[in-house]
């Protein structure tokens, strides 16, 4: 009896003294939601229409719950209050993004909607007046309907449309937003656009959507960073990146045949954007270009699937960062494909792996979103040794459930992969910022409203859209408050 009360004030005592691991002084914490998952509003007041509109509009069925964003969580109207849940947080910035269609209804700068304009003005002044940084996304995946009529990103002028939208917003926002990412995720942009069709704008172009998508990309990429480096950065002083997503990959056995398609898939997944715009030469992978030139020809395709970057080309994208967005959620078992090349091009008979979850891994709400936290830090020094260590910002981690209040296991994930981040960070990984995706529970694409990811719960069958706190949501205010979290102390793998 008494070693058992010994142990009961021992872990009082620890919950007590907040025995924490610690964040470096200058770290920032922020949370992160998207414009098509939160705002609703959907045609309000001059907006036009984008993508997803259109897609779910026209194809109910390619979400779960056959439903859309036409109101989601209404932040159109409740920004005020969505404002004050940050406060609570006491969050140092708030990763949000622009809808293009608000502010440029037709896609093109003949027509300014000035609403949309004082929409996000007056976010941008309420975030500044409770002294919350705004980090603004300008492509969050919701392109403009009408860009898309003229074959939106495989049409390469899309890429200078983009910089007139890109143009617009600095000219309007850019003397109180100071950071800026041009594009979210730009392999989901891509493949599941243009690809496989999953996404808006739905359509299946296999292995050659998918990289003209690419080029326009990463070139109205460039060409926005050249923009505000030139005309915006003497005057606004801000910085300009891109936020790119990849799970971590780990070889399913120790054959060489499955270590080299780990290296594989990271280099044709992560590296097809990474590097262009990292890495010191600039350019697709060398094994992308190889392996894609090669098994067009093979396909008896007259050129490469993969387009050509000029030296011109590759000089302008080549550099064009102030920090990398890194978003991150969780890892994969990678196996070595033995079947014979398809005659049919797809991005995936290019990259010929297998790839699967361990089933010992901790399981979320989404069968490919495993828990595996030190995953992260293997990414991060991955992207230390590969590409020179640069700044990175984590622009989005967070993890599905199917909702609840008490949502132990949303903060058991995120304490797991703080303290790998940590880790990361005393390997000498430059990481400043860390981003929970997401504010609150919001639209989640084509699972619809089923999966949850949020800190704030919204009733979505309420029409007044009622937020709640959940119990995850004192977890991070406390993260915050500390500048740390509950030390794990875990060896990696």
């Amino acid at each position: 009896m008494c070693n058992k009360i010994v142990l009961v004030l021992v872990v009082v005592a620890i919950g007590k003294c907040h025995i924490h691991n610690k964040f470096p002084e200058n770290f920032k914490f922020g949370v992160a939601s998207s414009a098509y998952q939160i705002e609703g509003g959907w045609n309000a007041n001059g907006k036009g229409e984008n993508i997803w509109d259109h897609f779910t509009h026209n194809f109910p069925n390619s979400t779960a719950d056959r439903t859309n964003g036409d109101i989601a969580c209404d932040s159109y109207h409740l920004w005020k209050n969505d404002i004050a849940l940050l406060k609570y947080l006491n969050v140092s910035f708030y990763r949000f993004s622009i809808s293009w269609s608000r502010i440029l209804p037709t896609g093109f700068t003949n027509t300014i909607n000035l609403d949309g304009v004082r929409y996000y003005n007056n976010i941008i002044d309420e975030l500044i007046r409770n002294k919350i940084e705004p980090m603004v996304t300008l492509y969050h995946w919701d392109l403009p309907q009408p860009i898309q009529d003229i074959g939106g990103m495989t049409n390469p002028l899309i890429a200078d449309y983009f910089v007139d939208y890109a143009t617009t917003a600095f000219y309007f926002f850019g003397d109180r937003v100071k950071t800026w990412i041009t594009f979210n995720e730009p392999i989901k942009i891509c493949l599941q656009g243009y690809e496989n069709g999953l996404y808006a704008p739905g359509i299946k172009s296999r292995g050659i959507g998918c990289y003209l998508c690419s080029k326009t990309l990463l070139l109205a990429h460039a060409n926005t960073y050249h923009v505000y480096k030139s005309y915006f950065k003497s005057v606004q002083h801000g910085k300009v990146g891109i936020a790119i997503d990849s799970d971590w990959y780990e070889p399913k056995t120790n054959s060489k045949e499955d270590e080299k398609s780990v290296e594989r898939v990271l280099q044709m997944n992560f590296g097809w954007w990474i590097n262009p715009i990292f890495s010191k030469g600039g350019n697709y992978p060398r094994i992308m270009r190889e392996r894609i030139d090669k098994f067009s020809k093979t396909q008896n395709f007259s050129i490469s699937r993969l387009p050509v970057l000029t030296s011109s080309e590759i000089r302008t994208i080549k550099g064009t960062y102030d920090f990398l967005g890194l978003n991150h959620y969780s890892s994969k078992l990678v196996k070595a494909r033995t079947s014979l090349l398809s005659r049919m091009p797809s991005f995936d008979n290019d990259v010929r792996v297998d790839i699967e979850t361990d089933p010992n891994w901790e399981k979320s709400a989404l069968e490919l979103m495993p828990v595996v936290p030190w995953g992260l830090r293997k990414l991060l020094n991955w992207i230390r040794k590969m590409y020179n260590n640069p700044t990175v910002y984590i622009t989005e981690n967070g993890y599905p459930d199917k909702g609840g209040l008490d949502d132990e296991d949303r903060i058991s994930y995120h304490t797991q992969y703080l303290n790998e981040l940590i880790n990361a960070i005393r390997d000498g990984c430059n990481v400043q910022r860390y981003t929970i995706w997401s504010l609150m529970d919001s639209m989640e694409w084509t699972s619809g409203y089923k999966i949850k990811f949020g800190l704030y719960h919204v009733d979505f069958s309420d029409e007044n859209r009622p937020r709640t706190p959940k119990k995850s949501a004192s977890f991070y205010k406390n993260v915050i408050r500390d500048h740390g979290v509950p030390n794990i102390k875990r060896n990696i793998n």
